[in-house]
């Protein structure tokens, strides 16, 4: 019989997608960290030694985005002269305006209004310590080692790739890994067959032990299949800000609703709700109530209430996908400004999402089960 194998990637935040969600980031923080009603939508586009910086932003803070996004960068670890991406040399230009009048009218009260149309998933399943899918949270897990890698090893640059297929039964169980792959720019005095045996024992050894899993059982492993891996990051490729949307969610194991996380400020429901739906997701299954659950949300651009919540439990739910929805609208508030004031959004915490990952990855308001006795009792389980 054939396996059942699902895969999933992730990237270190020297991937040059990273790099651009990074600096967004760091500006929406800085920004909030002096005027925390800052509406920011920042796009960043890097390439060889070159930086762009665009979008929308109304503020009353002060801030040099050309030394934030220096910054940004030399904190990534571009600090080598010859990676052809440098936080000293780059060229930044910025391009910055203010937010559209039009689209502040319906986000401008303490409520406020969805900034945009648009759907949001969220999910949770029993599968990690975290409630995050096996693939996705062990591709996290393995990105997140090789950058701590590359901060102290200098034979190794930031730039990366993981990608694990787990497999699973026909109950949907999973059964153990079968396949891993790691790719990492590395310095070309790294010698390719000494770069392998460092990844392999120090970075997807002790990341798979600490799920329970023997590296030895791993039927395929492939580490720089390609080889040289050498020049990379900006230098090799072009990075986009919200280009890495699987990445920073579940790996493609629950839906996605097509919208970007880095650059946007609460007020935005492509970030805030995404957060409230896996807060939502997390508790219901931290309750007992199901094994595995997808919320969906839906919103109209300038009305508070969603127009639609959906959870989804897969036959897993202890009770039915109704009353868990019902559940939901009962103790949760699922306007912008309740989704911005429960999980404290205001505050500067968003350049660690785009360097380590927004779910399962952190100790983020979001990722609290402290909602779970609440639905646990009231459902009567």
């Amino acid at each position: 019989m054939e396996k059942r194998l699902f895969t999933s990637e992730c990237v270190t935040n020297g991937h040059p997608d990273k790099v651009a969600d990074t600096i967004s980031d760091a500006i929406l923080d800085a920004c909030l960290a002096q005027d925390p009603g800052s509406r920011v939508a920042c796009e960043t586009m890097v390439t060889t030694n070159f930086c762009v910086i665009c979008g929308e932003i109304t503020t009353k803070a002060v801030v040099d985005y050309e030394a934030v996004a220096r910054e940004a960068i030399r904190t990534i670890g571009y600090t080598y002269e010859n990676d052809g991406f440098h936080a000293d040399t780059c060229e930044v230009i910025c391009r910055i305006h203010t937010q559209s009048a039009d689209i502040a009218l319906g986000t401008n009260d303490e409520v406020g209004g969805a900034g945009d149309q648009g759907m949001m998933f969220g999910g949770a399943c029993n599968e990690t310590p975290e409630l995050m899918p096996m693939p996705v949270a062990l591709a996290r897990a393995l990105s997140n080692r090789l950058t701590d890698c590359i901060h102290s090893n200098d034979l190794l640059r930031a730039d990366g790739k993981t990608q694990v297929s787990v497999e699973y039964d026909e109950n949907g169980k999973v059964i153990g890994i079968d396949t891993v792959v790691v790719s990492v720019m590395h310095s070309a005095d790294f010698e390719m067959e000494e770069l392998r045996r460092y990844v392999r024992e120090g970075v997807i050894a002790p990341v798979l032990a600490a799920y329970g899993f023997d590296i030895n059982d791993v039927a395929h492993i492939y580490i720089n299949p390609t080889g040289n891996f050498v020049i990379g990051g900006p230098n090799g490729d072009t990075g986009l800000t919200g280009r890495k949307i699987i990445v920073d969610t579940y790996g493609g194991y629950f839906s996605h609703g097509g919208g970007a996380f880095s650059g946007k400020d609460h007020t935005k429901v492509d970030r805030s709700a995404a957060y409230m739906a896996r807060y939502m997701a997390k508790n219901l299954v931290a309750a007992g109530l199901a094994d595995k659950v997808q919320v969906q949300l839906a919103y109209a651009i300038g009305v508070a209430q969603p127009v639609s919540v959906r959870v989804e439990s897969y036959g897993t739910g202890k009770i039915s996908d109704e009353a868990m929805t019902a559940l939901l609208r009962k103790h949760c508030d699922m306007t912008p400004g309740g989704i911005i004031r429960k999980l404290q959004l205001r505050n500067p915490i968003y350049q660690p999402t785009a360097m380590k990952g927004h779910f399962g990855a952190g100790n983020q308001t979001w990722e609290q089960t402290d909602l779970a006795e609440v639905l646990k009792a009231d459902a009567g389980i």
